[in-house]
C-alpha cells in the first residue's frame, strides 16, 4: 500500500515539475531568440525488500530545442538575428561571458553597446563602446560602422566587431539568467562563418500550438496522479476496518 501511494506522489511531484518548465516556456513566447526547454520522463524502480513490482517516474529537463525562431524584418538598424547556427557574445552580470541570440541592441548614454536586457556586447578585445554618431550600421560579419558627429555621410568608420561564436549545442547550457554559457566556463572561439542580419529580430522558437496541448495533458495527467492517492487512501481504510474485524 505504502508503495502504491509513492509511486503516485512521486508521479504528481514530477508532473507539477514538467508544467513548471512548459509553463516557462509559454511564458517566453513573445522572448526575442529564446530557444525553448526539452524536458521528458523516464521510469525509475522503486527499490526496496520484496518484488520489483513497482515503477515510479521521473521527469528532467535534456537540454533546449535549437531550432531557429521565425525572422522578422524592424528596421532598425542595431536590431541583428544571427543567420543560421551561431550565438552572440554578451557579458554577464558576474562578468563572465556568455551567448544569446537575442539581438535587439541599443546604445546607452555612456556608449556602450547593450542587449535588451543590459548586457554588454562582447568583441574579442571586451565589451563594444560606440563613440557619438549621426548614423550606425552592423555588417554581415557583425562590424560596427558609423558615422561620427560632424562628419559627413560618407565618412564611415568601424569601432568594433560583435563576437559570433558556434560552439556545439551540447556543449551550452542555459542559465537562470536566461544566457547560455560553455559546460567548462571557458570562452568559445569566434567562428568567422556565423553571420548576422541587420533590421531583422528572431523571435521564440516555442510552438504555442504544442505547449497549450502539453500542458493540458500534463493537468490531466496531474489529476489521474491525485485520484490514485485518494484511492489508495480508501483502500487502506477499508483495509483497516477488515483487519479490525478479524
Amino acid at each position: 500500500m505504502d508503495r502504491s501511494l509513492y509511486v503516485a506522489m512521486s508521479g504528481a511531484k514530477e508532473t507539477l515539475l514538467a508544467q513548471t518548465a512548459n509553463n516557462h516556456n509559454l511564458a517566453n513566447v513573445s522572448t526575442n531568440g529564446f530557444k525553448a526547454d526539452l524536458s521528458a520522463f523516464q521510469s525509475r524502480a522503486v527499490q526496496g525488500p520484496g518484488y520489483a513490482s513497482r515503477v515510479y517516474s521521473t521527469d528532467a529537463t535534456i537540454g533546449f530545442d535549437d531550432t531557429t525562431g521565425a525572422l522578422a524584418a524592424t528596421g532598425q538598424e542595431l536590431d541583428v538575428a544571427v543567420q543560421g547556427d551561431g550565438w552572440i557574445a554578451v557579458q554577464a552580470r558576474n562578468g563572465q561571458e556568455a551567448y544569446t541570440r537575442a539581438g535587439n541592441l541599443h546604445v546607452d548614454v555612456n556608449g556602450l553597446l547593450l542587449t535588451a536586457t543590459g548586457h554588454p556586447v562582447m568583441s574579442d578585445n571586451g565589451p563594444i563602446s560606440v563613440p557619438p554618431y549621426s548614423a550606425i550600421n552592423v555588417g554581415r560579419d557583425g562590424t560596427i560602422s558609423i558615422v561620427p558627429v560632424g562628419q559627413q555621410a560618407s565618412t564611415m568608420a568601424a569601432v568594433g566587431r560583435i563576437k559570433l561564436v558556434n560552439p556545439p549545442t551540447s556543449s551550452l547550457q542555459r542559465g537562470d539568467d536566461g544566457l547560455f554559457r560553455t559546460n567548462n566556463g571557458n570562452p568559445a572561439d569566434s567562428d568567422a562563418n556565423v553571420s548576422v542580419a541587420s533590421g531583422v529580430l528572431e523571435s521564440s522558437n516555442v510552438n504555442v500550438a504544442d505547449a497549450m496541448v502539453q500542458m493540458i495533458e500534463l493537468a490531466r495527467r496531474f489529476d489521474l496522479q491525485v485520484k490514485a492517492m485518494k484511492n489508495t487512501d480508501e483502500n487502506a481504510q477499508v483495509t483497516t476496518k477488515l483487519l479490525g474485524l478479524s
